[in-house]
């Protein structure tokens, strides 16, 4: 047997699960290599949960090292160049060559490209920056709260909406809410347009319950952090006293610079397989633009990436053992909705279905919510 070597890029949801699957089913003559530049792995649908102070950093994160366990090989550092032609990478200044290559980078993100976002708020799609807005939100005591989508498309099109139904829980649960008003900024034209206008209407309408005033169609071009105030293109501007916001996602730079991008911006694959048009490499994830049948692209979220690993990591298995037959990735996706006091919605169905999105939402329920805090504790203890 032929010694193969799979090169895995990213060590997030999808990477994690793609790696370890591929070591489960290869022998070990077979190298399964996975290239990350973080030590610790951050669940990230538990960042909301640590922004308001229910989790520490400790219990939504684990270290990488644990994976080595598994046989699965680990390099620490910044993956600097594709060449995906050759199936080669360069990290750390050595080059490296697979005979598959899967590319699960995730999603950049640039605060950088808005004037003023970086310095004017906090965004809850980082460690550092749920930190920091959890500290931020327990001396704000009175004003005007206003968390911000900065740019689309973004990672968990339920974030921003739960991030905002979060805040005003912790607002109320702290004595403080009649002194504060809360509002929610999106260029988006209604909440998770893309599950459709009915499951669109019932989010906006878990939000607008709450006090919480929704502004769709507010594309920010700049902020001053000083004034604290934001500037939208259409000449309109909100002032702000605590802003915690989505900051604007792109593909990683190396992604960029390696031509893998198509028009989306995003990397191009076939939305069965997830392979692009490179033999032998494939993209899975937030790096990824699968359009759909209503011209939107397949949401950014945790789920997608999950289940397209465990796709491509049976059919490369399948290519070098013979065994089994080939899969594909069938477009279905879930996920829960926190509305804060312990409830949570839940959405699920067929985002490939034709000719649209065939999604539904499920009420907000206790139930639900401690689904959501099952599935974090069994993620977490599955993979490592």
């Amino acid at each position: 047997m032929n010694s193969k070597t799979i090169m895995i890029l990213g060590a997030g949801i999808g990477g994690i699960v793609a790696a370890s699957l591929l070591r489960k089913a290869l022998p070990r003559a077979h190298r399964v290599v996975l290239v990350e530049r973080e030590e610790r792995y951050v669940f990230p649908p538990s960042l909301l949960w640590l922004m308001t102070g229910q989790r520490t950093p400790k219990r939504i994160s684990r270290p990488l090292e644990a994976l080595k366990k598994r046989g699965i090989e680990l390099i620490r550092g910044n993956v600097e160049r594709i060449d995906p032609q050759a199936r080669a990478v360069k990290v750390n200044g050595i080059e490296l060559t697979g005979d598959y290559l899967v590319i699960a980078l995730g999603a950049e993100f640039a605060p950088e490209t808005i004037p003023g976002l970086a310095q004017a708020g906090h965004d809850f799609y980082t460690l550092a920056g749920a930190e920091s807005l959890r500290a931020a939100r327990v001396n704000f005591q009175q004003g005007r709260l206003v968390v911000l989508v900065s740019g689309v498309p973004f990672k968990c099109p339920a974030a921003p909406y739960e991030a905002a139904m979060l805040l005003e829980a912790d607002l109320r649960q702290r004595g403080v809410r009649d002194r504060v008003t809360i509002d929610l900024y999106s260029p988006e034209p209604g909440p998770m347009g893309v599950a459709g206008p009915e499951v669109s209407a019932m989010v906006r309408q878990m939000v607008e319950s709450k006090g919480i005033a929704y502004h769709p169609e507010q594309a920010v071009a700049k902020i001053d952090p000083q004034a604290r105030r934001i500037y939208f293109t259409n000449n309109t501007t909100a002032s702000f006293d605590l802003l915690a916001y989505v900051p604007p996602h792109r593909a990683p730079q190396v992604v960029r610079e390696a031509g893998l991008c198509g028009e989306s911006g995003w990397i191009p694959v076939d939305r069965g397989t997830l392979a692009t048009k490179y033999p032998g490499v494939y993209a899975i994830g937030d790096v990824t633009g699968i359009p759909l049948a209503i011209g939107k692209p397949l949401p950014k979220a945790g789920v997608f990436a999950h289940e397209e690993a465990e796709v491509i990591a049976h059919n490369i298995a399948r290519a070098i053992t013979g065994h089994g037959d080939a899969q594909t990735f069938q477009g279905h996706g879930e996920c829960f909705v926190e509305i804060g006091d312990g409830r949570a919605g839940f959405g699920s169905g067929n985002f490939y279905a034709e000719p649209k999105p065939q999604i539904a939402l499920y009420p907000p329920s206790r139930l639900r919510h401690l689904g959501k805090v099952a599935y974090e504790k069994f993620w977490l203890f599955k993979w490592f």
